[in-house]
């Protein structure tokens, strides 16, 4: 049985548009996932850094500040 994209008025299915994105988009390599995957992981690995900096800064200037 063919797909057909036109609906009953003529109008474009949006369905079979979605259908044919997501085949598209399924198609993608994996190691292309686990290299996005672990790319992700880096700016976190930054921010949680950059938190704690931040609290040891801001622990210093009270401590500093109560001497």
């Amino acid at each position: 049985m063919a797909h057909n994209p036109q609906g009953p008025q003529g109008n474009p299915d949006p369905a079979g548009s979605t259908q044919m994105f997501r085949a598209f988009v399924d198609e993608e390599p994996q190691s292309s996932r686990q290299q996005q995957a672990a790319a992700s992981s880096g700016p976190r690995i930054g921010l949680i850094i950059g938190v704690v900096l931040a609290i040891a800064v801001v622990a210093g200037v009270a401590w500093l500040a109560l001497k």
